[in-house]
C-alpha cells in the first residue's frame, strides 16, 4: 500500500519526534499532538489512517480520545501506547475501542509494523502488486518498474504513484494528493504536488503517463 497518514499524539517531546521520524522514514505522512485536546482539534479537521495514541496524556485523557473517536463512527484504526504493562490495563484498553495494543517501552520496527498493519485495515484492501499501463508498483519491495524498467523514485513518488495507481484511472486533485502523501505543515501553495508530478514524469519517461486534467488533478488513464 502507499503511504498512511498517522497521527501520533504523545506528550514527551522527544519520544514524539523520534515515532514521527522512524515513520516518516517508511514513507507516511505523520502530524503530532502534545495533548488529549490537540489531538481531537485535528481529528476533527483530517482524515487519519492510524492514530497512534499514548494513553496517560494531558488536558483529555487517551482513554476519552478513543471513545470519543469510536462513537464518531471514524474508520481510523487506534495504536494505544501505555507504560503499563498489566494484563487488566490492556483489556482496558482494547474495551474502549482500540484496535492493538503497545506497552513502552517498544521497539519503533513493532511499533511501525503495527502502524502498517493497522493502516491496510483502515482502508480497501490493495492487490499485492499494483499494475496500470505498464507500470509495476511493489508496496512491500517500495520498487516501481515501467515496462520491465527499474524506475529509483523518493519516497514522496513513490507515495504519490501508489495514489495515482490506485484511483484506478480516476483523477486525484492535487487536495487529495497533499492529504495522503505530506502532514499537515505543508504549504498548500508551495506547488509540492506540482514538482513531484513533475519529476515523476521525468522518471517514469517517455511516452508521456501522469495527465493533467485542468483544474481537477492528475490521472494514469
Amino acid at each position: 500500500m502507499g503511504g498512511v497518514r498517522v497521527l501520533v499524539v504523545e506528550d514527551e517531546p522527544l519520544l514524539a519526534a523520534a515515532i514521527a521520524e522512524w515513520l516518516r522514514d517508511d514513507s507516511h505522512a505523520v502530524d503530532v499532538a502534545g495533548d488529549g485536546g490537540a489531538a481531537l482539534e485535528r481529528l476533527t479537521v483530517n482524515e487519519y489512517d492510524v492514530l497512534v495514541l499514548d494513553r496517560d496524556i494531558p488536558v483529555v485523557h487517551g482513554d476519552e480520545v478513543c471513545r470519543r473517536l469510536v462513537e464518531s463512527g471514524s474508520a481510523t484504526r487506534v495504536l494505544m501506547l501505555t507504560a503499563a504493562a498489566a494484563v487488566t490495563d490492556r483489556v482496558e484498553g482494547l474495551g474502549l475501542g482500540a484496535d492493538d495494543y503497545l506497552t513502552k517501552p517498544f521497539a519503533f520496527a513493532e511499533l511501525a509494523a503495527r502502524v502498517l498493519a493497522l493502516g491496510r485495515r483502515s482502508r480497501p484492501a490493495d492487490p499485492p502488486v499494483l499494475r496500470r499501463a505498464g507500470v509495476t508498483l511493489d508496496p512491500a519491495r517500495h520498487e516501481v518498474f515501467r515496462d520491465g524498467r527499474y524506475v529509483p523514485l523518493s519516497k514522496k513518488e513513490f507515495a504519490v504513484l501508489a495514489e495515482l495507481l490506485r484511483a484506478d484511472g480516476a483523477t486525484v486533485s492535487a487536495e487529495q494528493l497533499l492529504e495522503k502523501a505530506w502532514d499537515e505543515h505543508v504549504d498548500p501553495f508551495t506547488g509540492a504536488v506540482r514538482l513531484t508530478i513533475l519529476k515523476l514524469r521525468r522518471k517514469l519517461g517517455e511516452p508521456g503517463l501522469v495527465e493533467t486534467v485542468t483544474g481537477v488533478g492528475y490521472r494514469i488513464p
